[in-house]
Parts: structure tokens; sequence; C-alpha cells
């Protein structure tokens, strides 16, 4: 069992279990999503939601808009392929099948209906984080669908179409007594598992000093090396609550049931954060993108893309064009 520590704000008398990383199956959307998916079986069913998690994705099929695909730049159409790179690490966003080789996810699913919205085939490349944005900006790739959140450092380089929100989510085990965390107040006191460095422990920590300031009992902040450790803390009790991209943690819990959500946040907190289709900056295809998103949302393509991985909550009503990013740090 690795040695526990104590972060810097919690209280004296607080023993805290394992250091580590809240992933469930996926770290922030400014960082490298780099956890593997487990695939069991062809098929999971738990809850009440069953994913095809086999290389026979039978995804929802959709038919070529005419107007989105005659924005679409020539540079793409001269060989007729959109190359779309992906991290292919973090279910249920883009993970490898049981074959272990095909890529399959929420932006998989979305690549192929925006390219074949635009008349266009398409190849899914997996890269590693830290590839993506050299390969973007040298052509390599044509975009990247891997849970980027817009933010105006990158709107320096890149251009964007809004498909997702970005949010962060609470967690508790399913028979917990916890329903609703929506402010500060609702986490005092709690046993909180949150990923050491990242933006979702950034705003824990806020709230905590918040809680302190008002005399309210303070958070037992909580790390741990990998999932089944994290797992096993909200099961046995010894944590209240994960916190941490929303994404991988409602997959998870409607994959197995054991876990529930009881709040949201959005990942720029206070402010809004958007997940986008990332381009290389002027080139034009992502107002080809927006385009073809926004033929999707209102033919009801997107509404079930997004159903099929367990993500409606992270639905947006319009993609936008370059919308407001987060701020430089």
């Amino acid at each position: 069992m690795a040695r526990p520590r104590i972060h810097p704000l919690a209280a004296p008398a607080a023993t805290l279990s394992a250091t580590a990383l809240l992933a469930v199956v996926g770290l922030s959307a400014c960082a490298d999503p780099g956890a593997q998916a487990s695939q069991a079986s062809a098929t999971a069913s738990v809850a009440g939601k069953t994913f095809n998690l086999t290389a026979d994705q039978q995804r929802i099929t959709v038919e070529k808009d005419g107007a989105a695909a005659a924005l679409v730049p020539d540079a793409v159409k001269a060989d007729g392929t959109l190359t779309v790179a992906t991290t292919g690490g973090t279910a249920p966003l883009s993970f490898r099948a049981t074959d272990n080789t095909t890529l399959i996810g929420n932006e998989v699913d979305i690549a192929y209906a925006v390219a074949e919205t635009l008349g266009l085939t398409v190849e899914v490349v997996p890269v590693a984080w830290a590839d993506w944005p050299l390969g973007v900006e040298s052509g390599k790739y044509e975009a990247v669908l891997s849970n980027v959140t817009v933010t105006e450092a990158r709107k320096e380089k890149f251009d964007f179409a809004s498909y997702r929100n970005d949010l962060l989510g609470f967690y508790a085990k399913s028979d917990s007594a916890i329903t609703e965390v929506t402010e500060p107040k609702d986490v005092a006191g709690k046993r909180i598992i949150v990923g050491s460095g990242t933006n979702q422990e950034a705003i824990l920590v806020r709230w905590d000093e918040q809680n302190r300031a008002a005399g309210l009992a303070p958070v037992e902040f909580q790390y741990y090396d990998d999932d089944s450790a994290s797992s096993l803390a909200i099961q046995s009790g010894r944590a209240d609550l994960t916190f941490g991209p929303n994404a991988g943690a409602a997959y998870k819990a409607a994959l197995d049931g054991k876990t529930k959500v009881v709040g949201t946040l959005d990942g720029g907190w206070p402010l809004k954060a958007e997940i986008a289709f990332t381009t290389k900056k002027g080139n034009g295809l992502a107002a080809a993108a927006q385009a073809a998103l926004n033929r999707l949302i209102d033919d009801g393509a997107y509404a079930r893309i997004l159903d099929r991985w367990g993500l409606t909550s992270e639905a947006i009503p319009r993609s936008e064009l370059n919308p407001p990013g987060l701020p430089k740090k």
C-alpha cells in the first residue's frame, strides 16, 4: 500500500489514503487522458445502459449535407479523407474495442459523423496527447477530437468548433446518503478523492478555503495511484466522493451501477468551458465542421451519439465557431 500524504490544506488531524489521481477512465480535458479501458466482454450492460465494445460498432448513419460540404477546404477535398487524431485511451471518449486495435467511443463516432456529413471518408489515428498540437499545426492531422478544451492560448494556433460541454462531476457510492453537491458548503467535512495537480483539485481547494473562512469543516483530500484503489475507497466507505472529469465517471456509473452522480460543474468553474473539434488556425476546416455539427444537432444524430456513450448531460444546443475560451493563466 502506498504511503498516505496529507494535503497542505487538509485538517491536521486527518489521515489520508494513498496518493493518486482520480482517473475512473480519464483525465482532464487539458491533460493526457491515458488510462486504458477494460474490455471484459463484447457488450456491457449494467444499470440499464448497454455499450457495444466490439469492433463492429454499427455507428449511427448520417447523410451528406451539401451546404456544409461546400465549406470544406480544397486541401482536404483533394484526397477525400479527413484525418483525425485522438488519444485512444479514455472510455467512453476514444478507446480500444475488444479486438484491442479498433478505436471506438464518442469522439470516434463524432469524427465519422462529421466526415460523412461533409462527404468525406475518415481516418482516425491514435496519437499521444503531447503530439497532437504539432501534428495539427504541421498538417499531418487535419483535426483532433480528443476532449480538447477551448482556451484563449490555444486559439492563437488553432480554430475550434464546439461539440460538448466540458463538465466535472461529483460521484458518490450508489447507496450514499449524499444526494446533491452544488456549492462549497456541500463538500464541507467530506472525504473527497481528486487528481493531484488538476483543475478540479484547484476548484476544490478554493471551495475548501471558502468553507474554512466561514467556519465550516474542512475537506479531507484523498489521492490514489489507480482507479481500482479509488473505487475500493468509495465502495468501502473510506471516501465520500470522487471529483473529476464527468465523461469517464458517467460512463463507469452506467457501466457498473456502483456509483451515482450527485453534482456537476463547468470544467472551467466559475467559467464555462467547451470541448471542440480542433483544426489548424485559418485553414477554414473548423467552419465546415461547425456546419456539419449543427446539421447533426438538427437531425438528432448528435443526441443519439452522445446518448450511445452515456454523455447526454454534456450536450450543447448549437456548435459555435471559436467560442470564448478559458483565459490564459
